[in-house]
């Protein structure tokens, strides 16, 4: 059995011309990644627009990332939405085609009890029998996965491995840690803070568009090079600030900017009714990036 551990990118869903998911967009993206040292990846999350997806969609990305990843990195693929079918049907199909991990948001927009979120965790995990981990999201679901709701989960899934701890309470990931859960940090500004306190590694967009930055972080912090891990943690953070210079609405727009121009994407729209960005605005986003380093790559097929 893999690890669970190490620089998780969330990686976006690139979208052809025409709007629907370019699959050998998607593939290219996960090589980038791959080739710069990333260890794993958390697909379909938020950075991948995965409510913006259908299941088909959503289902088509978990096979080309198996395909793709196999054993060269983690492959968690997220399956969350309002319903426990859907979920189960998602967390069934991911299983079928090889990713290592699901992941899931609890069931949102309906206030939902205690008992319904558990219940909806332990039937989601039982469809797919794999490895589970908790996506902790309040700011964009609106329920919070606390210390106490995440015992009930546990005591009821026995496949409950872990959790992406995206909370602003940042405090409560150590008693996440001394449940045994693996807990990845959902904000790549805190990966240097969380690995010192016990975090397994970070799960976040940023390091899909700038992976050897959010790398450099993992491995000086490895090596016992704290001052290069500093470094780079404030590098890191200057990148993650491209993405939200617009606001956060406009956050899938500089991210796809940024990786098609990194990796030769023809196109780097994000879905509607999120915009790309005007001209003037990806010029700006662009040679902010390139002032960190983050230019055009080759990417191996």
């Amino acid at each position: 059995m893999k690890s669970f551990k190490g620089v998780v990118a969330a990686p976006m869903s690139p979208m052809t011309a025409a709007g629907d998911v370019d699959e050998a967009a998607f593939a290219r993206v996960l090589e980038f990644n791959l080739q710069a040292g990333i260890h794993g990846f958390w697909l379909a999350g938020g950075s991948g627009e995965s409510i913006m997806l259908d299941d088909d969609e959503n289902k088509r990305l978990a096979t080309v990332a198996a395909e793709v990843v196999g054993d060269r990195g983690l492959s968690i693929m997220h399956v969350g939405s309002p319903t426990t079918r859907r979920s189960a049907a998602m967390a069934e199909h991911a299983a079928s085609v090889g990713v290592d991990a699901i992941c899931c948001v609890p069931p949102f927009f309906y206030q939902r009890t205690d008992e319904e979120i558990v219940e909806h965790y332990r039937v989601v995990a039982a469809a797919a029998d794999l490895p589970l981990f908790a996506y902790n999201l309040p700011h964009m679901t609106g329920v919070e996965i606390t210390v106490d709701l995440m015992r009930k989960i546990a005591d009821a899934v026995p496949q409950l491995r872990g959790l992406k701890h995206s909370a602003a309470n940042f405090g409560t990931m150590m008693e996440f840690l001394a449940m045994d859960l693996d807990c990845f940090i959902g904000n790549c500004t805190l990966l240097l803070p969380a690995l010192a306190a016990g975090a397994v590694g970070c799960v976040d967009g940023p390091p899909n568009m700038a992976p050897e930055v959010y790398v450099e972080i993992w491995n000086a912090f490895h090596d016992g090079d704290l001052e290069h891990a500093r470094d780079a943690q404030q590098r890191g953070i200057l990148a993650r600030d491209i993405l939200i210079e617009f606001g956060a609405q406009r956050f899938h727009s500089v991210l796809k900017a940024v990786v098609a121009e990194r990796i030769g994407l023809d196109n780097a729209d994000p879905r509607p009714p999120a915009l790309p960005l005007s001209p003037q605005e990806r010029a700006h986003v662009l040679a902010k990036a390139a002032a960190l380093g983050l230019t055009p790559v080759a990417v191996n097929a």
